[in-house]
C-alpha cells in the first residue's frame, strides 16, 4: 500500500470524489502543511496555521497508478484559483500535492507540465508540489462527511 495526499478545496468534495476509486483501500481528511501541531478544524478555519485541507489516500499501486489519483485530483477542481475553491476562500483551500516519495514528485511535476501545456485553462496553474509533511487527521465528524449525511455534494 502506498499514500498519496491531495488539497483541492473543502475535503468532504475530495474524498468523496477518491473514495469509491477501485484500488483505493482507505481515505482520510485531514490537514497538512502548516505550523501548528494537532491543528482543529477551528484552528485551521482561522486561516493562520498554514494548513490545508487535505485528503490522504491509501491505495494499492497495483490495482491504481498515482498517475490514475493525479488524473482525478486535476480533474475535480480548477487549479488555477488561488487559495480559493467556488465560495471556500483562503490558504486552507489552496491547490496542492504533497509528494511523499520522489517518484510521486517527478509525476506531480510531469502531469501539471503537461496540463498546463494542454492549454485546458487559459489561466496559468497555481498548484503548489510540495513535500509531505505531518498529516494531523481531522476530527471524527468529518471523516466521510456526504456518505455519513447521505450528500452528494456540498449544499449551497
Amino acid at each position: 500500500m502506498e499514500k498519496a495526499t491531495f488539497g483541492a478545496g473543502c475535503f468532504w468534495h475530495v474524498e468523496e470524489a477518491f473514495r469509491h476509486l477501485k484500488g483505493v483501500t482507505s481515505t482520510t481528511v485531514g490537514y497538512m502543511g502548516g505550523t501548528l501541531k494537532n491543528p482543529t478544524y477551528e484552528d485551521v478555519c482561522n486561516d493562520n496555521t498554514g494548513h490545508a485541507e487535505v485528503l490522504e489516500v491509501t491505495y494499492d499501486p497495483a490495482k491504481i497508478s498515482y498517475n490514475d489519483l493525479l488524473s482525478v485530483f486535476w480533474d475535480i477542481h480548477d487549479p488555477t484559483t488561488k487559495n480559493r475553491q467556488g465560495p471556500d476562500v483562503g490558504t486552507q483551500y489552496r491547490s496542492v500535492i504533497f509528494y511523499h516519495t520522489i517518484e510521486q514528485k517527478t509525476a506531480a511535476e510531469l502531469s501539471k507540465k503537461s496540463l498546463e501545456q494542454s492549454r485546458k485553462y487559459k489561466k496559468n496553474i497555481v498548484t503548489e508540489i510540495t513535500k509531505a509533511t505531518t498529516f494531523y487527521p481531522a476530527e471524527e465528524y468529518h471523516q466521510h462527511y456526504f456518505a455519513k449525511h447521505g450528500l452528494a455534494a456540498c449544499p449551497r
